[in-house]
This record gives C-alpha cells, sequence and structure tokens, in this order.
C-alpha cells in the first residue's frame, strides 16, 4: 500500500495555492450544521489503530474474498480470466498516466491524445470497422448507445434484439431508452441450436418498420450465429445490424466488419482488464465512418500544426457538455481512458498473433471440457450450435448443489442459466480461456462426478452377484449392465 505523507506545511501549501486561510473557508459552502455534525461525530470515533494492527484485520477480511488467483476458474457470462502479461501493469500505472482523463483543454495533453488515437486505431485494426470512438462506459451501455444511433440515423424506432444476448445488456438498454420513442422486441432463440430463431426474426423484419438488428457473436450461451445471413436479411429490410462481439474472439472469428455492420460494440474487459468482482469494464464501439456525427462520446484525430508538425486533436465532441443539448447525440460522460490505456497496451503487447493464440487455446480447451463434461452420468449439451469458449450443459442436480461443492474444490463456476432464463432451469454455462490447462478440466471433471448423484444398482430378475446382471437409472434412462462383458445398452 503507497504511503502519502500530508504535513500541516503541504496542507497550508495547498490552501495558499487555492487562495483560502483554512479548510473551514474552503468548506463555507457546506451549512455549518453539517459541518459540527460531523466534527462530533468524528470526535466519536472509537480510538485509532496501529497500523500493523489494521493492515492484520484488513487482509483477514480480504482472504473471505474467492478470486481467481487462488481459485480456477470456469465462470465467464461476460467477465473473464483471461491472462495478462505483466508489461501491462507496469506500463499503466507509470506516472504520466496516474491522470487518465480526457482534458478539457484536450490538445495540451498531447500524450493522453495519442493513446486514445492508438486504441482506436488498434480496434478498427481488430474490427474491420472504419471508426471508434474513444470509449464509452462498458459494453452495456455501448449497446443503449448503438440503438439510439440507429434511432437517429433511420428514423424508426423499433429494435429487435435476441433473447441470447446478455441479460445485463437486455436490462440496462431497456433502461437507458427510457424516455426515447425507442420500442425494444425480443427475437427468441432456437431451442435446439442456441441461435437466433431464423423464422421469428425474417416475421419480424417483415414489417419494415425495425431500425436495427442486434446480434451477439457468440451469444450468451457461447454459440455462435450465423451473423452473414442475420445481416443480409437485416439490411434487405433497411434495418442496421449491430454486432456485439467478445473482442478476444476475433483472433479467430470473422470481425463484424467483414459480414457489413453497421455498428459494433463490445466490452472490452478480456483486453487487459482484471475481473475485479465485476468492474470496471470498457465500453468499446465503432461503426460505419458515415455514422461519425452520430457516434457518441469522443473521438480523437490527427492532424498537423502550422510548422507541419505532426498532433493529435478532439476531433469530436458531441456530448451535451460540450455542445447545445438539442444538437448532442448522447449525454454520456466520459470515457474510460484509463482502462481504454491498459487495452490499448495488451493490445499492443499480444500483437496480431498472441491475440489469435490466445483465442485458439480459450476455443480448443472449452471444446475439451465440454466433452469431458458429457461422459459423466446426467450431463447433456443444451445446444448444438458452434461454440467459441462457453457452453451450457443440463445437469441432474440443481446448478446451485454444483456450484457449491465446486467451491469446496477452490473451483469457481459455473453460471446459472436458469436465473434468467426458467425455460433452462438446470441448464449450467461454463466458460474456458487460455489460463485453464488440462489438468484444471480433468479435476473439475472428477469433482463434478463425485458430486452427482450415485446411481441405483438393481438387481435382475435372476439374482444379481459381482459377476450378475443390473441396471442403473439415471434421469429416466435405463442402462443395462452385464459385468462379466463390460457391455452396456441404454433405454431412451
Amino acid at each position: 500500500m503507497p504511503y502519502f505523507s500530508l504535513t500541516p506545511a503541504d496542507r497550508e501549501a495547498m490552501l495558499a495555492t487555492i487562495g483560502v486561510q483554512s479548510a473551514d473557508e474552503l468548506f463555507a459552502d457546506i451549512p455549518a450544521s453539517l459541518r459540527d455534525a460531523a466534527r462530533e461525530a468524528f470526535a466519536n470515533l472509537e480510538g485509532g489503530r496501529s497500523e500493523m494492527g489494521l493492515k492484520r484485520d484488513m487482509a483477514r477480511l480480504a482472504a473471505k474474498n474467492v478470486h481467481a488467483d487462488t481459485s480456477t476458474c470456469f465462470l465467464g457470462a461476460g467477465v473473464y480470466d483471461h491472462y495478462v502479461p505483466s508489461a501491462v501493469s507496469a506500463l499503466a500505472s507509470r506516472g504520466e498516466f496516474v491522470t487518465a482523463y480526457t482534458p478539457y483543454q484536450a490538445e495540451t495533453s498531447q500524450g493522453t491524445l495519442q493513446v486514445i488515437y492508438e486504441f482506436q486505431s488498434l480496434l478498427c485494426r481488430l474490427t474491420g470497422m472504419e471508426m471508434a470512438n474513444a470509449s464509452l462506459y462498458d459494453g452495456a451501455t455501448a449497446l443503449a448507445e448503438a440503438l439510439i444511433l440507429a434511432y437517429a440515423a433511420t428514423k424508426k424506432k423499433r429494435m429487435l434484439v435476441p433473447r441470447g444476448l446478455s441479460p445485463a445488456y437486455r436490462r440496462v438498454a431497456t433502461t437507458y431508452t427510457q424516455g426515447l420513442p425507442i420500442t425494444i422486441d425480443e427475437i427468441p432463440f432456437d431451442t435446439t441450436t442456441g441461435q437466433i430463431d431464423g423464422e421469428a426474426l425474417k416475421e419480424a423484419l417483415k414489417s419494415g418498420d425495425v431500425a436495427a438488428v442486434v446480434v451477439a457473436q457468440p451469444n450468451f450461451f457461447g454459440v455462435l450465429e450465423d451473423a452473414p445471413a442475420i445481416a443480409e436479411a437485416t439490411h434487405a429490410a433497411g434495418a442496421l445490424l449491430v454486432a456485439v462481439f467478445n473482442p478476444l474472439s476475433l483472433g479467430i472469428l470473422p470481425p463484424p466488419g467483414s459480414y457489413d455492420a453497421d455498428v459494433a460494440i463490445a466490452d472490452g474487459q478480456s483486453l487487459g482488464l482484471p475481473m475485479t468482482f465485476g468492474g470496471p469494464g470498457l465500453g468499446l464501439f465503432c461503426c460505419k465512418q458515415k455514422f461519425s456525427r452520430l457516434a457518441p462520446g469522443r473521438l480523437v484525430g490527427l492532424t498537423t500544426d502550422a510548422e507541419g508538425t505532426r498532433g493529435f486533436t478532439l476531433t469530436l465532441q458531441t456530448r451535451e457538455q460540450h455542445i447545445r443539448r438539442e444538437k448532442a447525440t448522447s449525454n454520456i460522460c466520459s470515457n474510460q481512458a484509463l482502462c481504454a490505456l491498459v487495452a490499448t497496451i495488451y493490445m499492443a503487447t499480444m500483437g496480431e498473433r498472441g491475440v489469435r493464440e490466445a483465442a485458439t487455446h480459450s476455443f480448443h480447451k472449452a471444446a475439451y471440457a465440454r466433452e469431458q463434461l458429457q461422459t459423466l452420468p446426467g450431463v447433456k449439451p443444451v445446444f448444438s450450435g458452434p461454440h467459441y469458449h462457453e457452453f451450457a450443459v443440463s445437469l441432474p442436480v440443481a446448478v446451485e448443489t454444483i456450484g457449491k461443492a465446486l467451491a469446496e474444490e477452490d473451483i469457481i463456476g459455473p453460471y446459472d442459466l436458469g436465473r434468467d432464463y426458467p425455460e433452462l432451469e438446470g441448464a449450467a454455462l461454463f466458460c474456458c480461456t487460455e489460463k485453464r490447462s488440462r489438468e484444471d478440466i480433468d479435476f473439475l471433471t472428477k469433482v463434478l462426478s463425485a458430486a452427482l448423484p450415485r446411481p441405483k444398482v438393481e438387481s435382475g430378475a435372476s439374482g444379481s452377484d459381482l459377476n450378475g446382471n443390473g441396471s442403473v437409472h439415471l434421469d429416466g434412462v435405463a442402462v443395462h449392465y452385464a459385468d462379466d462383458a463390460r457391455t452396456f445398452y441404454l433405454d431412451w
């Protein structure tokens, strides 16, 4: 923990710089009754603690947290346990970046603007899109802003959002667009493949009043959509396509620009940001250049000064704080510049090859885990569609029960899909990143096997001994066996 000194001389120097005589004068705008109450409360606090004792107690409290440094994480659902090279935090924590907020006299801070420009440039290379802004809060608010852009661009009010999209994204988009004449309609998923129900989408597009169709690639279930086909149907109906992508997956999956997405958004947490109990995230927002003046937030550009020297400038500021409210495209108040800095360093450190390898390892390890878990009695795949690095399986016992059993062996996960999808009660979502080893997956399989109910063995009609016949009933499936021949027959 860093130590910052604050001597009486330091206080006097700060007050003098501000131009006041005392702290009371500095806080004079706060009613005296409130200041007096605060002083009284402070005076009644218990006696101080020693630094050594305080650090010991805080460490004891922190040890109650379960995190990926001490446990093996198979939990995803939007926040992922990826490896972050040591260089990322070392560079991002340098003193030059302590204040990463975009300055109001932006051109005086060329270093900050250059970082954001590099961030935008790297995102365009990653996604195949024509432009990217200086970042937003997180993926959910980026989606809401994309819907608002679609409304402004098409003058249509109806948005089609798949049920297979993150529940958090859907909730935030609904809340964020309140007060606007926007209607969000939900498109169901195919219960067999886990993909968007193509027939339902075609039917919804027939009305001709759709502003945007959202497609998540991969979706919340980890299933890959037929994005090019959805894009074609969307554009044929005169609507915009909003792609919600996983940044690291683009190491092996086609980027949104390749299937003609109009807007592409994501949460950039997987680009070097730790999970940190769910936040902060990093909103990635990319779009076609023709929508640049409708895009939210800020856009940094490259230029030359009067002497021909390269420089960076805050090219667009379309939020209401900077321009007339009726001309603003958004009231979003900030970009996540420090998080964008981390993502920039991560992408530059990993490079194309590193991103591709991380995505490839995540894909193959998830495929291996899915294969291993399906060997357990009663564990079945929920969807048949292709997967990236997450997959859903149905369990013969409650997901909560399995989660507790795994936690006892320092395993985090899975995500209970029944929390958000009542029709998927008993379905568990597992995730594998490049950090998971074969040993991790094998241990998960072993622990999960032990947590499942033991099958009940019934003797055959003619009697059974160690060499006899018998049957096992698992989740409605009769497994008949002959021990001597080691032969099994399934009755579904």
